[in-house]
């Protein structure tokens, strides 16, 4: 549906309807889809690549289209600023940090508008709290409340092209805010919503996204669509392609995305809604996550209560558990086993031994030799055998499972890290991904 006809006015006498007549630019502005476009921090990375991006801007607003660009920072100037402020401060202000960390945006943004100027076009940059893009107030892990959009329907009602910084917000008393690594994404994504835009473009250095690693497995193949569970879990599981919350804010306003590549023109994959054919593949690829640590308490009371006790601490200390195994229980005790990031490791087993000599558990053994390898399709909700097929796969390759967790569309596997490429290459193999007619299907 078109987005700008809000912006359509009559022109010409109001007592004679004959004589009305459309102001044409403005109809053909009424008529344009409405694009928004996201550049991450390599496509960005010096000089000539913000020219490369401004003509790729340039040619989808010659093509008729409404567009807004949101950029991430300079690859490698999230990092700088970051480190800048720890060389300044073992323990920085939370909210000084992000007024730091925020400006790399502020960079690109107006370098971007500088070159369509300079070729000829007219941009208009925006920082986060310009627009606004209002968030909740918690500091380099923001979310968006709500984002004013007025302003940019204002300049696209002149025909300009609006960039704005991603990755930044405001909170409701004035502070700058940031939303997490990746958080580009989710403001791209944010914003097509927002803007009940036609179609959101990711652009980065790939050309969409993989059935699985192609730096693992030479055979890894582009999916031509891929549904919004799909994706989600994928990004969930270690998938790069994809920040997690920017496919969900995706599903939820049911934005269609499209995932490509600033360098090259081929086609990307598209992000949207499962239809009927996601579900004639069982498995549309294979994920692994080398950043996790398994904790394992050993011998603890089975008691109403127990587990509430253990995993509160890790709660109130921020800290996500993913998978969780408990054992059957002998003798009135059991073993439970849980993963976490390898980031929160030290800080996780802290709090869980301090746990377990409260509750006298035996002991608490940690491993960070660990990966997780999943199984994600659609196609799993209709096709049976999938389980039985990753771990006969595995027994063959003489591949231990250590913990099992499954959802309806993924099945992930813990096993011994240095068996994770070994892993995605049989499977990826035992499950048929490699062949032409699955990448034609997706």
């Amino acid at each position: 549906m078109p987005t700008a006809w809000p912006f359509i006015k009559w022109e010409g006498s109001r007592g004679d309807p004959c004589t009305r007549i459309y102001n044409l630019k403005i109809i053909a502005r009424a008529l344009m889809a409405l694009i928004v476009q996201k550049y991450g921090g390599t496509s960005v990375g010096n000089a000539g690549r913000i020219k490369n991006v401004a003509r790729r801007v340039a040619r989808a607003h010659d093509e008729g289209n409404g567009v807004v660009v949101v950029l991430s920072a300079m690859a490698g100037e999230t990092d700088r600023l970051i480190n800048l402020v720890h060389e300044v401060s073992d323990f920085p202000s939370a909210r000084e940090h992000d007024v730091v960390v925020s400006t790399g945006e502020q960079v690109t943004i107006g370098l971007l508008s500088i070159a369509l100027e300079d070729m000829g076009y007219r941009a208009k940059s925006f920082l986060g709290h310009q627009l606004p893009i209002v968030t909740d107030s918690r500091f380099s892990c923001a979310r968006i409340e709500r984002i004013e959009t007025e302003k940019i329907k204002e300049e696209l009602g002149k025909g300009n092209i609006v960039v704005a910084a991603g990755f930044q917000g405001v909170d409701s008393g004035g502070n700058i805010t940031t939303l997490g690594r990746g958080g580009s994404d989710t403001t791209a994504v944010a914003l097509a919503a927002a803007l009940k835009a036609d179609l959101c473009e990711i652009y980065t250095d790939v050309e969409g996204v993989y059935t699985t690693d192609p730096g693992v497995c030479a055979d890894a193949r582009k999916l031509k669509k891929i549904s919004y569970d799909e994706m989600l879990e994928m990004a969930s599981l270690g998938a790069k392609v994809l920040q997690t919350r920017s496919v969900e804010f995706a599903k939820k306003y049911r934005v269609p995305v499209m995932v490509k590549s600033s360098f090259t023109e081929a086609e990307g994959t598209l992000v949207c809604e499962e239809d009927t054919d996601m579900e004639r593949v069982m498995v549309s690829g294979i994920t692994f996550n080398k950043n996790e640590a398994k904790i394992s308490v050993v011998r603890v009371p089975d008691r109403p209560g127990i587990a509430a006790k253990l995993f509160r601490p890790l709660t109130e200390a921020g800290i996500n558990v993913d998978m969780i195994v408990q054992n059957i229980s002998h003798d009135a005790h059991t073993d439970l086993t849980f993963t976490v990031a390898k980031a929160d490791y030290k800080r996780a087993l802290g709090h869980v031994k301090k746990v377990a000599g409260e509750i006298e558990a035996r002991d608490v053994i940690g491993d960070t030799n660990i990966a997780k390898v999943s199984i994600v399709g659609a196609g799993m909700r209709s096709h049976a055998g999938a389980a039985s097929t990753m771990f006969e796969t595995f027994a063959k390759e003489g591949i231990n499972i250590q913990m099992i967790s499954t959802s309806e569309i993924k099945i992930s596997c813990v096993v011994d890290v240095k068996y994770t490429e070994l892993a995605v290459r049989v499977l990826h193999e035992a499950f048929g991904l490699g062949k032409e007619d699955v990448a034609e299907e997706r």
